[in-house]
């Protein structure tokens, strides 16, 4: 069998350690570490922690202690990669390969180990330094299969007949199989999540569901996956339903699966289901603090609530949601100004507010909403909700030919947008109906129509 490749990296877009500006980690395996692997013939395995709701499972250590070939990026000095290199070092004497794009300004404990340097233009590989990451990486793997007696672990040079961790042949197998199945199964989800017809994506979802069967610690980076992709394509009841089903051991260690089965519960739409999700985010809180993550879930669900107090006539009830709401964005955005999403979320709000205190806080807002989303790229971002933003902060103020490059922009992503993320803008781009008037309204409501009709 080919050797086993396995890579410690953070997944998507993260701040670098000054905080001064976001890299495209999913760019950088693509681009730089990924075609290395493939040109060498070797099997790969990308590190999913956060993919898998952040818990730290059996697998996760399977590959650390098993893979013939590590490579761990510590760029942004992420505390789960770093937890990932000590395992490594601890029981494998050789082949772990250190990339960073820091190279100058690495931890102290790691400062004196060689790494592979590249370099970032605005958080991106331009086409000649990925070159020069895939011509890096290629030789230290032929270093790795070849010098057998190299040691490269700090543990391993130190400490002479340090024994590491061996392992029966018996487990090597096992952990082939289950990681090439774990591999085939997202692959499955993916091609289902390419499809457009809703009720086909769910039945594939299921089925591939079904095929897992009970989560335990061996399967459990797959449950967040499957729960993400009903999510996506709005199977609410399905989504609700597979959260309910997963064991109490995984909801309890992983508060990124248990915003995300309040974000399901609150899409059902029901008194009951949301005062569930309310509690469920406001114990998350209640541990570990404000975030705009789950202060954003929760402004959301008192948002919903305003507009069917709304719906409902209840103009007291109404008004009080619409102040949570607020209040709740307004504790995001505080918690980070740098996270875009509540602040667009507080600005849409304050706007529909509309009283003389809500006016001047959103004519303060509003720049810093605009700059924290100018500063990740804008309408050249390829994330759908910064895109979003630039959309609504468009409709906002009345910017129609701006709103309609990010509508454009909208339409042209690779992947699709998924019919969730398109249905939220939508939604809220309803508020902006009472904001405006006359043929204002008429344009946010066929921006929304046309948005709704882009996958």
């Amino acid at each position: 069998m080919k050797p086993l490749v396995f890579v410690a990296m953070p997944f998507g877009l993260k701040w670098d350690v000054t905080h001064s500006f976001q890299i495209d980690f999913d760019h950088v395996y693509e681009r730089g570490i990924k075609p290395a692997v493939d040109l060498e013939e070797l099997e790969v395995i990308r590190a999913d922690e956060e993919q898998g709701g952040g818990v730290i499972h059996l697998p996760m250590f399977e590959r650390l202690l098993l893979a013939e070939i590590a490579i761990v990026d510590v760029t942004n000095q992420n505390a789960n990669v770093f937890y990932e290199l000590g395992i490594r070092h601890a029981a494998r004497p050789r082949s772990t390969i250190i990339v960073t794009a820091n190279e100058k300004s690495l931890p102290f404990d790691i400062a004196l180990l060689r790494a592979v340097p590249y370099h970032l233009e605005d958080g991106h590989l331009s086409g000649e330094a990925a070159a020069r990451l895939v011509d890096a990486i290629r030789a230290q793997l032929k270093a790795a299969l070849k010098e057998r007696d190299v040691q490269d672990s700090p543990l391993f040079q130190l400490i002479p007949k340090f024994p590491g961790i061996h392992l029966p042949h018996e487990v090597t197998e096992n952990f082939r199989d289950r990681a090439r199945y774990i591999d085939a199964t997202r692959q499955r989800l993916a091609v289902a999540r390419a499809a457009n017809d809703k009720s086909a994506v769910a039945a594939a979802i299921r089925e591939v569901e079904n095929e897992l069967g009970p989560i335990t610690e061996a399967n459990s980076e797959l449950a967040f996956d499957i729960l993400v992709a009903y999510r996506d394509f709005e199977a609410w009841d399905e989504a609700v339903r597979f959260a309910e089903s997963l064991p109490k051991w995984l909801l309890e260690n992983s508060a990124t699966i248990r915003e995300q089965y309040a974000l399901v519960l609150n899409r059902l739409k029901t008194d009951e289901a949301r005062t569930r999700a309310l509690a469920i985010l406001q114990e998350i809180v209640a541990k570990q603090g404000d975030s705009p993550e789950t202060d954003a879930l929760i402004g959301r669900i008192y948002k919903d609530r305003f507009n069917k107090a709304v719906e409902d006539g209840q103009t007291l009830k109404a008004n009080g949601f619409l102040d949570q709401a607020i209040e709740w964005y307004r504790r995001g955005f505080n918690a980070d100004p740098r996270d875009y999403y509540p602040g667009v979320n507080l600005a849409t709000l304050l706007a529909r507010r509309s009283t003389p205190e809500a006016k001047e806080e959103l004519r303060r807002v509003v720049p810093a909403v605009a700059f924290a989303v100018a500063r990740l790229g804008g309408l050249n971002s390829q994330d759908y909700w910064q895109i979003a933003t630039v959309l609504e902060l468009a409709v906002l103020g009345g910017e129609w030919d701006e709103a309609m490059r990010a509508l454009t922009r909208i339409a042209s992503l690779d992947p699709a947008p998924t019919p969730m993320n398109l249905g939220s803008t939508a939604d809220n781009l309803k508020l902006y109906e009472s904001i405006h008037a006359g043929e204002g309204a008429t344009k946010v409501a066929e921006i929304a129509q046309q948005l709704r009709g882009v996958r």
